[in-house]
């Protein structure tokens, strides 16, 4: 979707083009020259006084936000600017935060990407840059764990322009949620309908809504609110928009949404058309809220909006999360996998390296994968509006290249944690490599015979002592149950080393026990999740694991969900 005023915006912009802006150089690319632009000292003053006094969250680490504001072909947006400087001095009067403002694509090598925290980009409009290397760095930035954000004319980044115009890079719109540039005047009144109250961006604003005057977009596909979570919109009731035709048949005018993409964190704002945005007190500590989140310090909630439920939004304050795992349907493929994950209205997902794609790619979920492969699991995972939280990846090899390789895949699928059983001379090597790529192992157990090692809770914390934070458990319940073990009083010896939980309730107490739906059996399903509330344990993910009657289990299994459904209500009361 075009800009309908694309000839009259350029020309309106380079009418405020002017010399040079603080210390960013200028940059020639496209045809056009962006000399800069001088802020005035008033106007300097006035977002010097807007700037919010203090951080909404403590950083949990000295943080790099990089500012990348390229214009390619389109005269540019003269806010992009205030933009910069209105960041560049929340960071350093808030402590939040170290900026870092270029317009050279060559900050997207992988090496100089890695130093960031976090990239903005700032009112890019155009073709960024085309080289396949540095796109798949940025892509790859985002899904493996760091942030980007998007500001106002950022969803016609990576577009062509002239007799060609169009999408060149569509897995980028993607991961920011949308494309297009359909707008009305630059400077439309509108009334804002906040739509997630409770999140905590949306703090600035009173949660009946505001009146915001801007340039907003009307974004097209790939928007959807299953994908992202809209944290604010257009209020079709209380703005008049009769003067034109809807831009959208569904009139739904989202104009600020956060997300994942894989383990990214993910902020899109249609707000900074105007230089006078960067002076604004509620819409500056909304954008700084929003540097710390895409930074990892400020937690927010993301499931989709279209996918939230009453029961998922009590598992966002117990910061709870129920998904697949993966081995409950591992007869099917991954992908049809993803689709019964979907159709249970469930939002997370765990892997399984011996498991099979799909019908086309015919290969294991593993290290295996060629970047291809990664990429229709990706977009796979994204139209299910599901993410995948961990995998259990059967042998991690000890040696440094086999640990590397494994370790590469998980960053690029966006895994947070591993479940293995690796060899105990094998830890050491992995645990370095955990700490490298910031991704959990947790220890899996079978039973005694098999799992000497990690069987019982005892036996695995020994493992665990002494070892560092990224290290911890992977508790197999039903396993527990069969050989003996209360997984009430497991909790309390495992403790924050719970990392996932493989959850399971048996028929009966005995080594042929076997699965069926959670709180009908004699597993004290029930009390063991409020044993880890009680405690504040908060594991990456329960696993619905259902290994019994493996091609007709479903029934059982969407009953397991809603009975952790009903408890996660009455927990988060």
């Amino acid at each position: 979707m075009m800009c309908q005023n694309t000839k009259i915006h350029i020309a309106l912009c380079m009418l405020f083009l002017g010399p040079v802006l603080l210390a960013v150089p200028a940059y020639q690319a496209g045809g056009v020259t962006d000399k800069g632009y001088v802020i005035s000292q008033d106007d300097r003053a006035r977002i010097m006084a807007a700037l919010p006094d203090q951080s909404p969250a403590a950083p949990k680490a000295a943080r790099k936000l990089l500012i990348f504001d390229l214009n390619v072909v389109y005269g540019g947006h003269p806010s992009r600017f205030y933009a910069n400087l209105a960041f560049q001095e929340m960071g350093r009067k808030t402590g939040a935060f170290e900026v870092v403002i270029t317009r050279d694509p060559a900050v997207f090598e992988k090496e100089t990407l890695s130093t960031f925290d976090a990239v903005l980009l700032n009112n890019t409009v155009g073709n960024q840059f085309d080289d396949p290397r540095l796109r798949q760095n940025l892509l790859e930035f985002v899904y493996g764990g760091g942030g980007l954000m998007g500001i106002h004319g950022t969803t016609m980044a990576f577009w062509r322009w002239g007799a060609n115009a169009g999408d060149d890079w569509p897995e980028f719109g993607r991961m920011l949620g949308a494309r297009g540039a359909n707008h009305r005047d630059m400077q439309e009144r509108v009334v804002m309908k906040v739509d997630s109250p409770d999140h905590p961006l949306m703090s600035p604003f009173p949660s009946e809504g505001f009146e915001l005057s801007d340039e907003f977009f009307r974004v097209g596909d790939p928007f959807s609110r299953d994908r992202v979570r809209v944290l604010f919109s257009i209020d079709t009731d209380k703005t008049d928009l009769s003067a034109k035709p809807h831009e959208r048949e569904d009139q739904d005018y989202a104009c600020a949404w956060v997300r994942h993409y894989g383990r990214g964190r993910v902020l899109y704002s249609t707000v900074g058309h105007n230089p006078y945005q960067f002076w604004d007190p509620a819409m500056l500590t909304f954008y700084l809220g929003a540097a710390q989140f895409v930074l990892g310090d400020l937690p927010g909630p993301t499931v989709p909006s279209g996918r939230l439920t009453p029961a998922m939004a009590a598992q966002e304050k117990l910061d709870w999360h129920l998904g697949v795992t993966a081995y409950t349907f591992h007869r099917y493929t991954l992908f049809e996998t993803i689709d019964k994950t979907r159709d249970l209205g469930l939002a997370y997902l765990g892997g399984l390296s011996f498991q099979k794609v799909s019908k086309d790619i015919d290969k294991n979920f593993d290290a295996s994968l060629s970047d291809q492969d990664l990429k229709a699991i990706r977009l796979k995972l994204d139209d299910a509006g599901v993410r995948m939280l961990t995998s259990f990846y059967a042998q991690i090899p000890g040696d440094e290249q086999g640990c590397r390789q494994v370790f590469e895949f998980a960053r690029k699928m966006g895994i947070e944690t591993l479940i293995s059983e690796p060899p105990l001379a094998a830890l050491d090597t992995i645990e370095r490599f955990c700490d490298a790529y910031d991704i959990n192992l947790a220890l899996h157990n079978h039973d005694q015979k098999a799992s000497p090692n990690t069987w019982s809770p005892e036996a695995v914390m020994k493992v665990c002592r002494d070892r560092g934070p990224h290290i911890g458990v992977c508790a197999d319940m039903g396993y527990w149950l069969r050989s003996g073990v209360d997984p009430v009083a497991a909790v309390k010896t495992i403790g924050k080393r719970l990392f996932v939980v493989q959850m399971h309730d048996l028929n009966e107490l005995t080594p042929e026990g076997h699965d069926v739906p959670w709180g009908t059996g004699v597993g004290r399903t029930e009390a063991f999740l409020r044993e880890v509330h009680r405690q504040g344990i908060t594991p990456k993910m329960f696993g619905l694991e259902y290994s019994y009657d493996w091609y007709d289990n479903l029934p059982e299994v969407e009953q397991s969900a809603r009975f952790f459904d009903a408890v996660s209500l009455e927990l988060a009361k």
